[in-house]
């Protein structure tokens, strides 16, 4: 009789392959779960936001800095403009129960709160520079994480699990690492004049951003993008004008322009409305939780530029907290959240038990069939 080849089904393995092979498994399931292609999107799409608002830090901190401008409410009405001359005139001209008067008969005074929520939030967290320092900034933006995951749970009916909360305490441990190094190379030392009253507005700032991304990701998931930008460009661009008259007249006046000047506003304008434009859609494919836990980088990537712009100091814990955050991102997309909601008569069952945070690019890995018939 023949000996059985060591290849056969029946042949067992040597205990030292087995010992190395559960490793490498469990490996491989790891890298599997955390690295797909699709969370790798989703990072790429986080992180061009947090270059948008990079590109805003940077251009208000040169004309702060270099030409003693300080004009933010002017700077967001120059934004608010565009999409009102974009997207609310995309809205003028549509048909049906989506034009612009049909939605202002409806939910006028909705969007009136949306518009002013997102206005005084952008106005507030610029303001709040004035009082207070660059440390408490950073650290007291981040309550709007956990102001947005509550009101998601109540107002959207998401339902997180625990890998989501310890991604937010890493992401968190992050910025707070991040804070740290500003602290060893000297960047909070330019305190304001009344430290309460900046953190107050930090704190202010932050919870309206919250208000203003949860009924982004609403409007973006349950009616359409160019309906949530039209409407903030329409009152955005009432609501920021007057304030702009009340509060920043002599500001605007005292400015000497000339075409650095100009460039420079133009640059903020232009990154400012590519941020609310491209936001929307990444919105749309995770949520309003995973995007700002992905832009909490930006303050990294302007710190980057300002090492060649502003002489900052460089510190390797810089790039420590950088890793740390994109770990705690990484988490977070790696499992999406439950809802609670009633499933949708039009979305496939499956779909719907999947949750809304990340929909769109569970859709893509897991339901490859019904991809075009949910999205």
């Amino acid at each position: 009789m023949e000996a059985a080849s060591p290849a056969g089904p029946s042949a067992p393995r040597p205990p030292a392959q087995a010992a190395e092979g559960a490793p490498a498994r469990l490996l491989r399931r790891v890298r599997g779960a955390l690295f797909t292609w699709n969370i790798l999107k989703t990072i790429a799409l986080g992180q061009m936001l947090s270059l948008c608002i990079c590109g805003t830090a940077i251009t208000s901190q040169y004309l702060a800095e270099k030409f003693k401008v300080n004009t933010p409410m002017l700077q967001s009405f120059i934004n608010y403009c565009l999409l009102f001359l974009i997207y609310t005139v995309m809205l003028a001209f549509r048909s049906g129960n989506d034009n612009l008067l049909c939605i202002l008969k409806k939910k006028w005074w909705k969007y009136i709160l949306l518009g002013l929520a997102d206005v005084e939030a952008n106005y507030l967290i610029v303001r709040a520079y004035q009082y207070t320092t660059l440390t408490s900034v950073q650290l007291l933006d981040c309550f709007g994480i956990p102001v947005l995951m509550a009101l998601s749970w109540f107002i959207l009916y998401a339902r997180y699990r625990v890998i989501h909360f310890i991604a937010v305490a890493v992401c968190l441990l992050g910025v707070g690492t991040m804070v740290g190094a500003d602290i060893l190379a000297g960047r909070e030392d330019n305190s304001g004049s009344d430290v309460l009253i900046g953190d107050i507005l930090v704190l202010l700032g932050a919870s309206l951003y919250a208000v203003s991304n949860v009924c982004e990701e609403y409007i973006v998931k349950k009616l359409s993008r160019q309906e949530f930008l039209g409407m903030v460009g329409l009152f955005g661009t009432i609501i920021s004008g007057i304030q702009l008259l009340i509060v920043e007249y002599k500001d605007i006046a005292s400015i000497h322009w000339d075409w650095k000047i100009a460039l420079l506003f133009v640059a903020f304008a232009l990154c400012m409305f590519c941020l609310y434009s491209f936001m929307p859609l990444v919105i749309k494919v995770t949520s309003a939780t995973s995007v700002n836990l992905g832009i909490l980088t930006a303050d990294l990537y302007s710190l980057f530029f300002g090492l060649f712009l502003f002489g900052y100091k460089f510190s390797g814990l810089y790039i420590l907290s950088f890793a740390v955050i994109m770990l705690g991102f990484i988490l977070y997309c790696s499992t999406p959240t439950r809802t609670a909601e009633p499933a949708e008569s039009s979305v496939p069952p499956p779909v719907a038990s999947i949750g809304i945070d990340n929909l769109g690019l569970k859709l893509e890995e897991n339901l490859p069939e019904t991809h075009s018939v949910a999205l």
